[in-house]
């Protein structure tokens, strides 16, 4: 090689090098903590040595089809026969104590409710298992403070979740959780402080969850290590008042050509099915539908994916590729004062207790679907086992197309049928906008979908995944 070709391709090389780094400075990657199931907090909120939670081991994540998932996607979230996974009543008594008032204030502030609504707040929260890997924004408490940072909680870590399925508290260790609010395609993740990087972990199969639209009155789990074993959980209750459902029970994929994505999804919720796409954000709502993989007819296990293909010229590519869809923000409010005043919307006063209501059998989840009836239970819906077709098990799942009036708080949540879909929007839609006002009370059926979380690495040697 001559002299010259030599630096002429240097000179190449030089500026590609250049290029990819000014690519790089507008969406840099973010930096997120692994923590793996049964892995103790550095400076956690509560003693984990007290016994508030227990992860489940040996818990696989889940392949998801679309990293950004609802929180009432079918599958989304697991349970066990071991009923108590999460502690509430400890955990409220630890928050309440005078002695523990700066933690309870820290606490407070990043839900964004006042102390003395703790205990109306936990009542609305609901243990399950992680069946995803799952993307989340975690707190330490570190001088009086809570320290948000981006963490990845691995598949069999029990959380509670709230009214809508978004993650609120890490049980092992009381530290309050919100939504993670980076870009789930562009994140490294760091393996440090005796979090090992775990067996079955994939970059490509982490999740972030987003507010369901309506409040749920239940939520439909999938046994962890049962898939076919469905788990029919009242909201606000930890386990006592469970019944179960077959999970396996095949599910008819409805006709979807022609709906709009939103739609679409809904009845695939109705269906116990989730809705899967390509890309890391899913298509505007008012994108038309015009595939569905597997077909309509096609017959698959509870929480199992479906992919929807959307028409080019509604703002999204073909083949599930999206263009530029308005992906609602999961970010929390503003930290309310520590002084006296209101709740924070999305966490309407308490309509029930843990020990109130009755549990009823899951209704049936075909309503409006072709070919043999489901069963799955009225919120959200447990992921199946494998079922038959091309969709793999996940848990993604499209957000319903939302009311562009402010939702009411009045009404308790209810677990009856989905409302009729709304007429089709104007293309392209971005109803997937976020939500500003109170989620409507009433309950959506669950979806699939897996979590994720994120945080800042910490000092010390680690491993880096990085995208």
């Amino acid at each position: 090689m001559t002299l010259r070709a030599f630096m002429h391709r240097i000179a190449v090389l030089t500026v590609f090098a250049v290029l990819l780094s000014g690519c790089g400075k507008g969406n840099p990657l973010t930096v997120v903590k692994a923590v793996a199931a049964g892995a103790p907090s550095l400076a956690p909120f509560f003693d984990e040595d007290s016994g508030l939670g227990k992860d489940a081991g040996a818990v696989r994540s889940q392949p998801v089809r679309g990293s950004l998932q609802q929180g009432d996607t079918p599958g989304l979230y697991g349970g066990s026969k071991q009923p108590t996974i999460c502690d509430v009543a400890a955990l409220e008594r630890f928050l309440t104590d005078p002695g523990n008032h700066d933690k309870a204030q820290a606490w407070a502030d990043v839900l964004n409710i006042r102390t003395d609504r703790i205990p109306e707040y936990l009542d609305r929260l609901t243990p399950v298992l992680l069946r995803h890997d799952t993307l989340v924004q975690n707190h330490d408490y570190k001088k009086g403070k809570a320290v948000p940072y981006n963490s990845l909680l691995q598949a069999g870590i029990a959380i509670l979740v709230d009214e809508q399925g978004l993650p609120a508290v890490k049980c092992s260790c009381g530290n309050p959780l919100r939504p993670f609010k980076g870009d789930t395609g562009r994140i490294s993740v760091r393996f440090e402080d005796g979090n090992k990087k775990w067996a079955g972990y994939e970059r490509k199969s982490v999740v972030a969850v987003r507010p369901a639209p309506r409040k749920l009155a239940r939520i439909a789990l999938l046994d962890v290590h049962e898939p076919a074993r469905g788990i029919d959980r009242p909201v606000g209750t930890t386990g006592e008042r469970d019944a179960a459902f077959d999970a396996g029970k095949p599910r008819v994929v409805p006709e979807l050509a022609g709906t709009t994505f939103a739609q679409a999804g809904r009845e695939l919720i109705d269906a116990g099915l989730a809705a899967g796409y390509a890309g890391q954000e899913p298509p505007p709502d008012g994108a038309r539908v015009t595939v569905t993989d597997p077909p309509a007819g096609s017959e698959l296990a509870f929480g199992q994916y479906v992919m929807l293909t959307v028409a080019e010229g509604d703002g999204s590519a073909s083949g599930g590729e999206t263009g530029p869809a308005t992906v609602p923000t999961t970010a929390p409010p503003p930290p309310h004062p520590s002084g006296p005043g209101t709740p924070p919307s999305g966490t309407p006063p308490s309509s029930g207790s843990r020990s109130g209501g009755t549990s009823s059998a899951p209704p049936s989840s075909s309503r409006g679907t072709p070919g043999p009836s489901s069963t799955p239970p009225p919120s959200s819906t447990a992921p199946g086992s494998a079922s038959p077709g091309s969709a793999s098990p996940g848990s993604a799942s499209p957000a319903p197309k939302k009311s562009s009036s402010p939702p009411s708080t009045s009404a308790p949540a209810s677990s009856s049928a989905p409302p009729p879909p709304s007429p089709p929007p104007p293309p392209p839609a971005t109803s997937s906008a976020p939500m500003t006002g109170e989620p409507p009370t009433v309950t959506s059926r669950p979806a699939t979908s897996e979590p994720a979380s994120s945080e800042p690495a910490s000092g010390g040697p680690s491993t880096t995944v990085a995208t």
